[in-house]
């Protein structure tokens, strides 16, 4: 049966996973997967890995999809007179943090919520909390707190998975889930489409603390190209016009030198016979995605980044537009069916070639 996207993006995004403690997720990425590809693994530092196979002779071009699923989350760093404070695992927003919901993952799981002081006595509403100033409450005596949290044990948002109105959908954890049912798609795509080159999709851990799963990945499985699928800001209030794409125009095509100059014209190249909607979006450094280790993995790797504008990143209602999403997908599944084996010659650096891309 085809993907429900809805439906797989509920069960991505409801799986309490921030980085280092994958495991949840993971074993909805394997269960999803499962049947889309000819191997499927998991390596020493927690990455999902599956190989679809391609038709040309051995020695097949390797394709690295790559997705993260870890997402941001707290650790409990301290426990007292029955509250619970934290620290972050990751880019935490601690505004957005005030009377939220959350799990507490100790001895069992416990339902929660950051605290504040009512707006007559707090001290300065002048400024945002900082993470020394929130304290999560979970309605039990202190002495049964002690024995059922202890320092180390992480920290959730419970926050459910809504459709909004049209196409667009809000979760927590988007970024990156969102990319990783995007993989789904291509998977699912290229089931039912030949490609030469063997497809190695990764779900990559720990991305929120310093791509440290991409970085291993990267190097165990030597891609010839790779090709990241991240969340890209979106365009809403507070965000300038040119910092945030639109919700439902396309995904965005990267340009900058994280990104080899041939492997996005080739994708360019793609979108525009297939008349898919895209945007573009120039970063001049470090993308801040797992493209930026991928890139400079052993002697190098081609590499490109595709964008899902998200609203509200970082947050507990992050949204986007499920049209960006399919688009992605069928975009990359025919980028990758479109490859001939040769074309990995058409990515090096001869004068000639760097010539006819200046002109």
């Amino acid at each position: 049966m085809p993907v429900d996207l809805q439906e797989h993006l509920k069960a991505l995004c409801t799986a309490p996973a921030p980085s280092g403690h994958e495991e949840p997720v993971r074993a909805v990425i394997r269960q999803a997967w499962t049947g889309l590809v000819d191997e499927l693994q998991t390596d020493a530092l927690g990455n999902v890995i599956a190989l679809k196979r391609g038709s040309a002779p051995e020695p097949r071009p390797k394709v690295m999809l790559c997705a993260h699923m870890d997402e941001i989350g707290l650790i409990v760093s301290e426990v007292r007179d029955g509250f619970i404070r934290t620290a972050p695992l990751g880019g935490v927003d601690y505004r957005v943090l005030l009377m939220q919901p959350v799990l507490v993952h100790g001895r069992r799981v416990l339902k929660g919520v950051f605290g504040a002081a009512p707006p007559h006595m707090a001290r300065s509403r002048d400024k945002y909390p900082q993470a020394d100033d929130l304290w999560i409450d979970v309605g039990l005596p202190a002495d049964e707190v002690a024995a059922l949290v202890r320092v180390g044990d992480i920290v959730t948002i419970d926050a459910p998975a809504t459709p909004l109105k049209g196409e667009r959908f809000a979760a927590k954890a988007l970024d990156d889930r969102v990319a990783v049912a995007t993989v789904t798609l291509v998977l699912e795509e290229l089931t039912r489409r030949a490609h030469a080159g063997d497809v190695l999709a990764v779900a990559a851990v720990q991305e929120e603390v310093g791509s440290y799963g991409a970085i291993t990945a990267a190097y165990q499985l030597q891609p010839d190209l790779a090709l990241v699928i991240d969340g890209t800001f979106g365009a809403q209030k507070g965000v300038d016009d040119d910092e945030g794409f639109k919700l439902g125009d396309g995904p965005t095509l990267s340009y900058g030198p994280n990104f080899h100059p041939l492997l996005v014209k080739a994708l360019r190249r793609t979108a525009e016979d297939l008349e898919i909607d895209f945007q573009v979006e120039a970063i001049p450094g470090n993308s801040g995605t797992d493209a930026w280790e991928i890139q400079v993995s052993r002697a190098g790797i081609p590499t490109g980044l595709i964008g899902i504008p998200m609203r509200n990143m970082h947050s507990p209602a992050e949204v986007i537009d499920l049209r960006d999403v399919t688009r992605a997908g069928r975009w990359l599944a025919a980028f990758i069916a479109g490859l001939r084996p040769d074309f990995l010659a058409t990515l090096s650096w001869p004068e000639a070639a760097v010539l006819e891309e200046k002109a």
